[in-house]
């Protein structure tokens, strides 16, 4: 695997979590993930694309057993740096998303993804691997910026005559593919992003034999409403709970005629 792109950010990403306006927002979303994920006491999971391991660590503290698997080896420094020094049993693995390599058919109850798909170039090759990854009835829990508020040419924010933000203009939706933000001090003025359309994102999860289950779009509340207002109108995060279904080939395999 060639070197990650989140390897020349890695310091700089970790203290934005821990501080700032990253933080809030991590501070925000990952209860909701949680929330979702459900039960994890006993269970094998898999923090896909895990970062520094923030998503981890929460998983382990309730109970998990927990693998994290990411690209970035200056990330997972970060990582194993952290069980360092408080060890919960997390265990940490260099891997490619899109194959998941390294795992055996069915290795996990369920698999979470927090706000890493955009990262990743082959959303299909990612949800099949990761389909495979789960055992029958496992579990996928995932969270992504909505594709359709974060495209090339977006997000322009929309400000009131006073100055204070109150929306949000969206352009080049249909434009799938890799992007970049024009300004460079944030994560994706440095790393970048790949976008897809809402459908696109659906259907590959449906591709993959993986049913969707919930669907939330939580409303922003508390330190980061008061940060970033516009969030209290539409929303920041979009969060899914999806179910591995057995023996389903995709919409390949449906007849025609079937819904």
């Amino acid at each position: 695997m060639s070197p990650a792109s989140y390897d020349e950010i890695a310091v700089w990403y970790d203290e934005r979590i821990r501080e700032g306006p990253l933080g809030l927002f991590h501070l925000f979303v990952v209860p909701e993930v949680l929330k979702l994920a459900g039960v994890v006491e006993g269970r094998q999971i898999c923090d896909l694309a895990c970062g520094q391991g923030a998503v981890a660590r929460r998983l382990a503290k309730r109970g998990a057993n927990v693998v994290g698997v990411d690209v970035s080896s200056k990330m997972l420094d970060l990582a194993r740096r952290y069980e360092r020094d408080e060890p919960l049993g997390v265990t940490y693995t260099r891997d490619d998303a899109q194959t998941l390599a390294a795992f055996a058919d069915e290795a996990f109850d369920g698999v979470v993804c927090n706000m890493a798909l955009t990262d990743i170039p082959d959303l299909g090759k990612t949800l099949r691997s990761v389909a495979r990854v789960l055992l029958p009835g496992g579990w996928f829990v995932f969270s992504i910026v909505p594709p359709y508020f974060q495209s090339p040419g977006s997000p322009r924010f929309v400000q009131d005559d006073e100055g204070v933000v109150s929306g949000i203009e969206v352009r080049d939706y249909f434009s799938e593919g890799f992007w970049r933000r024009v300004e460079p001090n944030g994560v994706r003025g440095r790393v970048g992003a790949y976008h897809r359309t809402l459908s696109t994102c659906v259907n590959s999860l449906v591709d993959a034999g993986l049913h969707i289950e919930n669907f939330v779009e939580p409303r922003v509340t508390g330190s980061l409403a008061e940060f970033a207002p516009v969030y209290e109108s539409v929303p920041a995060v979009l969060i899914s709970r999806c179910r591995k279904v057995s023996g389903y080939g995709g919409r390949e395999g449906m007849k025609v005629g079937e819904p």
